[in-house]
């Protein structure tokens, strides 16, 4: 895991993210699926930072501490995905068309959806009224 400090050209807000790797951020930034959670804006870039100096004596010590955080996190999102896939419908990626269908034609649901939108959907989404949120998410084989 990495953690970088992020910056958002458009409207300055800077703010922290964690990605599997450095190659992991930039495979998401080339699909264009870094975004800013302010303002929407894909044109976030890495912001200066500081390297974390530690001495030998105690990098063992926050090796573990970072790695127990990391596990306690996953466990989290786990928890959330479980929850989630026995309480919503999945719409696949179907998920910005269903979201106006029930929103527009005020459609009765027994249950809340979930699925993938890109980041101009969301972001019309956003702009229509319609409150869709962004979580983590797990793929079965990275768990």
């Amino acid at each position: 895991m990495i953690k970088y400090n992020l910056i958002c050209n458009k409207c300055e807000l800077s703010f922290d993210s964690w990605f599997a790797s450095s190659k992991e951020y930039d495979k998401l930034k080339k699909k264009k699926l870094i975004n800013c959670h302010g303002c929407g804006s894909l044109n976030v870039e890495k912001n200066l930072m500081a390297p974390k100096l530690i001495s030998k004596k105690f990098e063992h010590k926050n090796e573990k501490k970072d790695l127990i955080k990391y596990k306690k996190i996953k466990k989290t999102i786990n928890e959330y995905q479980k929850f989630i896939k026995k309480n919503f419908d999945y719409v696949g990626e179907n998920f910005a068309y269903e979201a106006r269908s029930i929103h527009y034609n005020n459609k009765k649901i027994n249950k809340g959806i979930y699925g993938t939108a890109s980041t101009q959907d969301l972001k019309e989404l956003k702009e229509e009224g319609i409150n869709a949120q962004t979580i983590p998410w797990f793929k079965k084989e990275n768990n």
